[in-house]
C-alpha cells in the first residue's frame, strides 16, 4: 500500500486550496468545478496529496476547536522561522515552537480557517 491522500472538508474548498498553493508551494493536480468543489493538492514534490473539499454530506469539523497534537499537517522547512512569519502574514497564526534536542525546530501554527499546520525544520529528516 502506498499513501494516497489525505482529506479535509472546509467551508470554502476553492478559497482554502487557494491558500495553500499562495503560501504553501502546493499545486492543484486535480479538481472538480462543481459541488463538493473537490480540490486534490500535491506538495512541490509530489509526494502527499492533500484534498480539500466543501461537502454537506458531513459535518465541518471544528478545526480551531481540536488541539493540534490530535491532528495537524506538517511541512518541511528548511527555515521555519521565516516560513512562520510569511504565513502569519498571509493569515495563518501562531500556536507554539518546540526546539528540538538534536537542533530541529516544529512551529506549530493554524491556517487561516483554524487547521493546525507544522512547520517542520528537521536535524534529521524522516
Amino acid at each position: 500500500m502506498i499513501f494516497e491522500h489525505f482529506a479535509l472538508n472546509v467551508a470554502d474548498a476553492g478559497t482554502h486550496a487557494r491558500w495553500y498553493v499562495q503560501h504553501a508551494s502546493f499545486r492543484i493536480v486535480r479538481q472538480k468545478p462543481d459541488a463538493p468543489f473537490t480540490h486534490f493538492l500535491a506538495d512541490s514534490n509530489g509526494r502527499v496529496v492533500l484534498e480539500i473539499y466543501s461537502n454537506p454530506m458531513a459535518p465541518l469539523p471544528d478545526y480551531r476547536g481540536m488541539h493540534p497534537l490530535c491532528f495537524h499537517l506538517a511541512l518541511i522547512s528548511s527555515d521555519a522561522r521565516g516560513d512562520q512569519a510569511r504565513l502569519v502574514e498571509a493569515g495563518a497564526s501562531f500556536v507554539s515552537e518546540e526546539n528540538l534536542a538534536d537542533g530541529g525546530r516544529l512551529i506549530m501554527l493554524r491556517d487561516p480557517w483554524g487547521v493546525p499546520l507544522q512547520l517542520c525544520q528537521r536535524a534529521q529528516p524522516l
